[in-house]
């Protein structure tokens, strides 16, 4: 056998233990170690920040949920780069922003639409909303299309609608409200939001207890 040979097969055989030895390290080893760790100090992070209610999963504090009746208070709309055409089992958002320019007639009519609806279903007798009372994400989708957050202001805005829906005093609604309002991130990083989902399980509480 001459030497180009051999040193053939022992590159070759020099490359399959590198080729081994990495796919057990960074294909088995680090992702055990990753996973581990993230387990062990950030169980309810690793595991997608599941929001439990009533003894089950109901969702992630992460992700914004569509489809709430009118006596719930609503999220920001979806407007993301389509639906999911896979797994037909759940109407699933494609995450992503819907790049229409500001002066898009299409993103225009939505706008106009969204706060047509935000103004009427939020009126109620007693309390009437003006069209510059809406806020912003009432009426505009997130970068992602599944932001899970409101603003305090539009919360506020559905305060009154929500009361009347459920029999609740505005007062009892407000109160529970502000104690979903979480402040800027350390103080200075974001805005102030209020999680949707979380809201309206402490509203159905409030309703199941008077």
């Amino acid at each position: 056998m001459n030497n180009s040979v051999v040193n053939t097969a022992r590159l070759l055989g020099a490359g399959l233990r590198a080729l081994l030895v990495l796919t057990l390290v960074t294909g088995v080893i680090y992702p055990l170690v990753v996973t581990c760790i993230a387990q062990g100090l950030f169980p309810g992070k690793a595991n997608g920040s599941e929001v439990e209610a009533g003894g089950k999963v109901v969702g992630s504090s992460l992700i914004g949920q569509q489809g709430y009746g009118q006596e719930y208070f609503q999220p920001r709309p979806a407007n993301g780069l389509g639906e999911n055409s896979v797994n037909t089992q759940y109407k699933l958002l494609l995450s992503g922003a819907t790049n229409l320019a500001a002066d898009n007639k299409e993103l225009v009519k939505q706008v106009e639409d969204a706060k047509a609806k935000v103004v009427k279903d939020n009126s109620v007798p007693g309390y009437t909303v003006k069209p510059e009372d809406v806020p912003a994400d009432a009426v505009t989708s997130s970068a992602s299309g599944l932001d899970p957050d409101i603003s305090p202001a539009y919360a506020d805005l559905q305060v009154h609608r929500v009361a009347e829906r459920n029999g609740l005093t505005v007062a009892r609604v407000q109160k529970i409200v502000d104690d979903h309002t979480e402040g800027r991130t350390l103080g200075f990083i974001g805005e102030p939001r209020v999680n949707v989902l979380e809201l309206n399980i402490a509203l159905k509480d409030l309703v199941g207890t008077g």
